[in-house]
């Protein structure tokens, strides 16, 4: 999961960021409203952290300005406002609200539902013919036996199966799958992709994971 973090407290936001990294999230930051708004107009997220009180911009001003552009991103608001009113403000514009100070562990499932929410996703196992990839257990199964995949190679195996059927491009998967500031090429994506493929195609007649020349990717059972 990909997520931009809107926050201008800097010791909350690199708290934020390092506490949703070691759950395997992608994470991507701004310390105000205006670095925000940019980054949410010219990248793709999967979930959006928004602060209220942002310098330059508020969060309640920079949502509605993604809404009035039609950027749909599910988003959170994290805020110390607290009151009735706030909450009904808020939830006019953003997916959902969470006060401060929080638990962490709920502040992650919360991300979670919108994700799963937006995306349609089961609250458990992907599927397509006999591979399954649990989102939650970390686990994948073609046929029955269980295929052991690195971090990076789980995600971007989920990313195809959440687009199952669809061509994802090698741009498509460093914005998902890749935080902004990293570099990242279409060699090093090849490299990825022909990594799962021996997993999880290896030795099996029926090929999933298909390579459309020119365009990219995708884990298909036609």
């Amino acid at each position: 999961m990909k997520i931009l973090l809107i926050e201008d407290d800097a010791k909350l936001l690199e708290n934020i960021k390092k506490g949703l990294k070691t759950y395997g999230f992608r994470v991507d930051t701004a310390k105000d409203g205006e670095e925000g708004l940019y980054l949410a107009q010219n990248n793709k997220y999967d979930v959006m952290i928004v602060d209220w009180m942002l310098p330059k911009l508020s969060g309640i001003d920079l949502l509605k300005q993604l809404r009035q552009e039609g950027i749909k991103t599910p988003v959170l608001i994290l805020t110390a406002k607290s009151g009735i009113d706030d909450k009904v403000e808020g939830l006019q514009v953003a997916d959902d609200y969470l006060t401060k100070p929080f638990d962490f562990e709920e502040l992650v499932a919360r991300l979670k539902a919108l994700y799963r929410r937006s995306q349609n996703i089961d609250e458990n196992v992907l599927k397509i013919a006999d591979l399954e990839l649990n989102p939650e257990t970390k686990e994948v199964k073609r046929g029955g036996k269980y295929i052991e995949l690195t971090a990076k190679q789980f995600e971007l195996l989920k990313y195809l199966m959440v687009n199952k059927n669809k061509i994802v491009t090698p741009e498509m998967i460093a914005n998902n799958l890749w935080e902004m500031d990293d570099e990242i090429n279409s060699n090093v994506i090849n490299v990825y992709i022909s990594h799962i493929r021996k997993k999880i195609d290896k030795n099996k007649d029926k090929k999933l994971i298909k390579t459309i020349r020119g365009m990219g990717f995708k884990i298909s059972n036609e």
